[in-house]
């Protein structure tokens, strides 16, 4: 389960920005994942509960903000669902798109500190 991993990864670095902006523990942190990221969001949302024990994210929430995989086709200028799996085919023009807009992304987009 590789979404462990990132979960202590994620852990890590909100620890690191929290004591950055001078916070010792973290109520929430929220993530973007992408639909093409390979991480299973629920899977990423257990292996965070199990991670962030005896972290400063002890208590922290996880929010997870699905991105939907999206292509652009530069024939018709028209941007489209990619979907799961991935069907790089533009619904409008029928023609292959190689350019992807969204769907790949993981990433920490906000901590919030915790209250005192």
């Amino acid at each position: 389960m590789h979404e462990l991993s990132i979960a202590t990864a994620i852990i890590e670095r909100a620890g690191e920005l929290a004591r950055a902006e001078g916070a010792d523990t973290v109520s929430a942190v929220t993530v973007r994942v992408g639909e093409l990221a390979g991480v299973v969001p629920d899977a990423l949302d257990f292996a965070f509960e199990v991670a962030r024990d005896g972290t400063a994210l002890a208590a922290a929430r996880l929010v997870v903000e699905q991105v939907p995989a999206q292509a652009w086709c530069g024939a018709c200028a028209e941007e489209f669902a990619v979907g799961m799996p991935p069907f790089f085919w533009c619904p409008r023009c029928d023609r292959p798109s190689s350019d992807l807009r969204s769907g790949r992304e993981l990433e920490i987009t906000g901590i919030e500190p915790a209250v005192r």
